[in-house]
């Protein structure tokens, strides 16, 4: 790539924040929401570290692909957060208090940040445990039902019954089955996960060449050796996505699981505030909803690049 295309691609986050800050300067509020100048200074900041990051690849030439690659995304956002405070405290197309401009978010963020972080921990720890039991029950289940014929004959009705039942259908039961709020919804979440899990578990077990069998017998390899040293390594793909796929059920049930009673949580948090009518810290823990759900399935896709190697870059996050 030559110096004066990686320069351009390294300099589109400087002036897109510039942009950004000159329109937020220059244009008057149309809102009637009070400025608390965090997001110029954020924008600052933005600008700042842009120009740092543009200077050193320009000074090191393996930097370039990588600020290439990730410098028109960041200019993109920017340029979106920057369209967001038009349409909202400039010119008031989308008025308040149900679209809050970045500014109010920011603000609203900054005020609640120690409760913020003390519901992201217990929405953590929520998610954690559930996804935890959800996973190992699954893992078993569906190993058992791949393998054994006799329980799979059994299985598989009972799993297309309730199986595609929405775990949130559950929560009259798991309010009766457990006294304890983190018990019920880290059930409502296991229960999510398990279906997946079981369902992609079993058909890696049986989708196993039986190539790969007949060797390991000829080997002289018994039952437990055909089954967790030969079978369940081959379906390892097919038990990533289940684990992906009981990620995004987890997800999606944390919000529900969080108002069974729950006092604590980033979903009882949204909710408290919805009440309210508090928009602007609604959208400030959508926001950081977005970047901890990201976090961890980016760190669940490190895992699975880890452990198959070779099949990095097929599924990409």
């Amino acid at each position: 790539m030559s110096a004066g295309r990686s320069a351009r691609y390294a300099l589109a986050p400087t002036a897109a924040a510039a942009a950004a800050l000159l329109a937020h300067m220059l244009i008057p509020n149309q809102q009637t929401a009070l400025p608390t100048r965090l997001y110029p200074k954020l924008l600052i900041i933005l600008m700042g570290s842009a120009l740092v990051v543009a200077l050193v690849q320009w000074a090191w030439r393996r930097s370039r692909p990588w600020v290439a690659h990730h410098a028109p995304l960041m200019a993109g956002a920017i340029a979106l957060v920057g369209t967001w405070d038009l349409l909202t405290l400039k010119f008031a197309w989308f008025p308040l208090p149900y679209f809050p401009g970045p500014d109010m978010v920011l603000q609203g963020v900054l005020d609640d940040r120690v409760l913020l972080l003390e519901s992201a921990y217990h929405s953590l720890t929520l998610l954690l445990t559930g996804y935890g039991i959800g996973v190992a029950a699954g893992l078993a289940s569906g190993i058992l039902i791949g393998w054994f014929q006799s329980l799979r004959y059994w299985a598989t009705p009972v799993m297309k019954v309730i199986g595609p039942i929405p775990a949130t259908a559950y929560i009259p039961l798991v309010m009766a089955l457990f006294t304890s709020s983190f018990l019920s919804g880290a059930a409502l979440i296991a229960m999510a996960v398990w279906f997946p899990m079981t369902m992609l578990t079993s058909s890696g077990i049986l989708s196993v060449p039986v190539a790969y069998l007949d060797v390991a017998r000829t080997l002289g390899a018994g039952k437990r050796f055909l089954i967790f040293r030969v079978a369940v390594p081959a379906a390892m793909p097919s038990i990533f996505l289940g684990l992906f796929m009981g990620l995004c059920a987890a997800f999606l049930t944390l919000i529900a699981a969080e108002t069974v009673g729950v006092k604590s949580g980033l979903g009882w948090y949204l909710k408290w505030q919805q009440g309210y009518v508090e928009y602007a810290k609604v959208y400030g823990a959508l926001l950081i909803m977005a970047t901890f759900f990201s976090g961890l399935m980016t760190l669940l896709f490190k895992l699975r690049d880890w452990a198959l190697g070779w099949q990095k870059g097929l599924i990409r996050w």
